[in-house]
């Protein structure tokens, strides 16, 4: 991220109107108060720690946090389901400097190996060969799962066969062999969301002890913006870790990818498209009196129903993006409109949003970044 782009996201950050949720966790300039370290340091201090990271604003937070406790974590996995948008490998990169100025582990990606008899070797791969959506969008997660927390399952515990195959991490053996579990730490915030998805972790029986830095300590999404704003800069803030077709993605999310990714987006509705019309799709063309195919084009909304019609569960991109003419007639991003499509997305998004990020000020960079800059540079020199 550019010097010019960080003093304006700072802006956006500080001066909105919003701004005053910010001291949610009365965030001091050592970043913890000293109940906060000891509720840290009670349950992971002695612990050997594997720290969860998805590249987003939570778990870098959770970084931060665990280094303002002094606990290091003895591994640093994050699961590459070839999915995730290019911002967010780019902070990944960013931190990997970071945590080697810390003199921490680096992050280890892991990523699932296919048969080669599968066909496909991710999971966009995977909903395009099996025509469906990813399971999120029926309210399941064995998406997650099986291209997340698999393939980090795999790297400390070992595979035996296949073409995951691979010996068992020394932290594991070593666990093993005193009787002791691994502590997994997730980033989940102590938003209402992330509170309920921590509730439902249920470890009894387990391999490993699952355990939420952020709920220990208080901070919210917006808390973790500011931590990593005061701790590393501006520039450290990531957008929000998700695949680009993810069902969970909120209206202006949808604004921001068609801006900022149009071919991502595409790619989505061509997914979306082949799960809905294709030979696994749960659309009943004689309960909605129509084929999905001409109520996308013909119609504002599908008729009330439980039944998943798209990748956002009660309506479907394609439909949504035809109505709101962000595409044409072949479905294709209307690119000359990409600036009003990152104004749609700015008016949209809320701060107590739990996708609060980076993303914030898309259309005001696409207006005032050049003036930023001439006044970056004036004041530096």
């Amino acid at each position: 991220m550019s010097c010019a782009f960080a003093v304006l996201f700072e802006a956006v950050f500080v001066d909105s109107e919003d701004s005053t949720n910010m001291k949610g966790s009365d965030v001091t300039d050592s970043l913890l108060r000293s109940d906060q370290v000891r509720a840290l340091q009670s349950v992971l201090y002695n612990r050997t720690l594997v720290l969860c990271f998805g590249g987003g604003v939570d778990s870098t937070a959770m970084l931060i946090a665990l280094r303002e406790a002094e606990l290091v974590p003895e591994l640093i996995l994050m699961a590459d389901t070839d999915a995730e948008k290019p911002e967010t490998w780019e902070h990944v990169e960013r931190i990997k400097s970071v945590l080697a100025d810390w003199e921490w582990p680096s992050v280890i990606i892991c990523k699932k190996t296919t048969q080669e008899a599968t066909g496909y070797t991710d999971l966009e791969g995977n909903c395009l060969s099996n025509e469906t959506l990813p399971s999120l969008a029926f309210g399941m997660k064995s998406c997650s799962l099986k291209w997340k927390a698999a393939p980090q399952d795999a790297y400390i515990k070992g595979v035996r066969r296949g073409p995951n195959r691979r010996p068992p991490h020394p932290i594991w053996l070593r666990a093993q062999a005193r009787g002791e579990k691994l502590v997994k730490l997730i980033g989940y915030d102590n938003g209402r969301a992330d509170r309920r998805r921590a509730g439902a972790v249920d470890s009894a029986g387990a391999d490993f002890d699952y355990a939420y830095p952020l709920q220990l300590i208080g901070w919210t999404r917006v808390d973790c913006v500011n931590a990593i704003m005061r701790s590393l800069g501006a520039e450290y803030v990531p957008i929000k870790s998700a695949c680009f077709f993810c069902p969970a993605s909120k209206e202006w999310e949808l604004w921001w990818l068609v801006a900022a990714h149009p071919d991502l987006f595409e790619r989505a509705l061509l997914l979306e498209r082949r799960a809905l019309t294709g030979r696994h799709s749960r659309f009943n063309e004689v309960e909605f009196g129509a084929s999905w195919e001409d109520l996308v084009r013909n119609a504002d909304r599908f008729p009330s129903t439980t039944t998943t019609v798209g990748l956002g569960r009660s309506f479907a991109w394609n439909q949504w993006a035809r109505v709101h003419d962000v595409v044409d007639a072949d479905f294709k991003v209307r690119i000359e409109h990409r600036e009003r499509f990152a104004q749609m997305a700015d008016r949209l998004r809320r701060t107590t949003d739990n996708a609060f990020d980076s993303r914030a000020g898309l259309a005001t960079t696409h207006g005032r970044c050049a003036r930023i800059a001439q006044q970056t540079e004036l004041e530096l020199a």
